[in-house]
């Protein structure tokens, strides 16, 4: 099956969404993404027990501390998929490009734009 999602998605792979640090959602903003969305096993499906639990809660976080600096918190969001649901993959890749699109670039790179100019 061939999914079809937006070329502008950035694919990270790692073992276990619980590997997700605030850290890495804040730099991938520094660095310039517009947006950032961590996809992740069901809940109460991990197999490494609550590592979906501790990427939800970084996620929220994560949300908070962009909004205290001014940046939209729905740039960030995490969803939950089993690993047959590819296709609904596609669709929240779709629904996070849309989302992202209507609140425009990142406010961080708009800034540096403006500096470099």
């Amino acid at each position: 099956m061939r999914l079809r999602y937006p070329g502008s998605i950035r694919i990270v792979r790692v073992p276990c969404t619980g590997k997700v640090d605030i850290i890495h959602i804040l730099r991938a903003f520094e660095k310039g993404a517009d947006g950032v969305y961590v996809v992740g096993c069901m809940e109460g499906d991990c197999r490494f027990n609550r590592g979906n639990l501790r990427a939800r809660k970084r996620v929220e976080e994560a949300r908070r501390i962009l909004e205290i600096i001014g940046i939209e918190g729905d740039r960030v969001r995490m969803f939950n998929l089993s690993s047959g649901e590819g296709p609904k993959f596609a669709q929240y890749a779709v629904e996070m490009t849309e989302k992202i699109q209507s609140l425009g670039p990142n406010p961080i790179r708009a800034k540096a734009r403006r500096k470099a100019a």
